[in-house]
């Protein structure tokens, strides 16, 4: 098949999807696909490549990979010139081919409007639709649907910009929420904007830094516990992976960089507990429309309390990602997983 592995955009997981693509693109390479890297945002941009001929010659992955890297730095400068998001030829080499391959993370790619304009088009590509794309994506409308559902979820409120510190303080104890708590940005992924806050010194500083990065931030309750995530694909979930960083929490860093965390997987639970965590991740991902495949994140406290965190509809698909690492355990290998992923989503 002729595959875009579509990658990179404007988002704070930028790079982190430039790996994913990577990684997406050999597999698929290696099971004999034409998959060709395509960075959303530039496109064909500084390059002789076009709609007509983007999947004919020789391929140098890693040469396409270092063109895409080398944009990085032009984002911000391309944005303030009123670009639009859609590099060149992007649509048209699409639209051309057997299906993309999703490798785009955070806003403007996981967030259901990359997916729209694709249903518009009659582009078929890997991953949920636009509709569970969105719910997922906003985590205040994510709680708001697990509360609803049943779904165990840490209590939770979102602030809105533009009040006074004191303002914010109020909105969080008239919530119930104490400290230590969790602030967080509303739309982010990748633990970008996630701070774990002990005092109001520390709130007032996590509420201002999550204000950088957009206009609505949500405070939760801390829960203490193992950290958990399910990959749900085709309805039925893999086995549980626990993640326990070495030191701090699963941030950008623990999440990224190897040798930060001890992955175990299958995790070392009661029957019991797995069944219960694994049917809890399916109704999850029912509950957000989430379609071939996606993956959930849990907490377990010392009394072995869950706590549904948030749902991922386009896990991460780098060397250290988590969705790979459970598809391992039951025998499917990571080039496998990347076309089974691209099966499921043609079928």
């Amino acid at each position: 098949m002729n595959i875009v592995v579509l990658c990179a955009g404007t988002s704070t997981e930028r790079e982190i999807s430039i790996v994913s693509g990577t990684g997406v693109c050999r597999a698929l390479r290696s099971k004999g696909h034409n998959a060709r890297v395509l960075d959303i945002y530039f496109g064909t941009y500084e390059s002789d490549l076009n709609s007509d001929n983007f999947f004919d010659g020789e391929y140098n992955l890693e040469e396409q990979v270092k063109k895409i890297e080398g944009f990085t730095l032009k984002v911000k400068e391309m944005q303030k010139t009123g670009k639009d998001f859609f590099g060149e030829n992007v649509i048209d080499i699409c639209k051309k081919s057997d299906i993309v391959f999703m490798a785009l993370h955070g806003q403007n790619g996981e967030d259901g409007k990359v997916q729209a304009v694709f249903d518009l088009f009659g582009i078929k590509y890997t991953g949920t639709d636009y509709l569970g794309s969105a719910l997922a994506m906003d985590k205040d409308i994510t709680k708001q649907l697990f509360i609803a559902n049943q779904v165990p979820t840490p209590k939770g409120v979102k602030f809105e910009k533009g009040l006074e510190n004191d303002d914010y303080y109020k909105i969080m104890t008239d919530a119930g929420i104490s400290f230590p708590c969790v602030v967080k940005t509303c739309c982010g992924g990748s633990s970008v904007g996630v701070y774990i806050v002990n005092n109001r010194q520390e709130f007032d500083d996590a509420v201002e830094a999550a204000f950088s990065y957009e206009d609505d931030v949500i405070v939760e309750e801390y829960i203490k516990g193992r950290e958990f995530s399910i990959g749900v694909v085709e309805g039925k979930a893999l086995p549980i992976i626990e993640i326990i960083p070495l030191q701090g929490f699963y941030d950008y860093e623990n999440k990224y960089k190897p040798g930060m965390t001890k992955d175990v997987c299958p995790a070392e639970l009661s029957e019991k507990m797995t069944e219960l965590m694994q049917r809890e991740a399916v109704h999850a991902s029912k509950v957000l429309k989430l379609g071939t495949y996606s993956r959930m994140d849990f907490l377990m406290d010392e009394n072995e309390n869950i706590y549904c965190l948030e749902a991922n509809t386009l896990p991460g698909m780098t060397p250290t990602s988590l969705l790979p690492q459970e598809a391992q355990v039951i025998g499917i290998d990571y080039p496998t997983l990347c076309e089974r992923l691209i099966e499921t989503s043609l079928s």
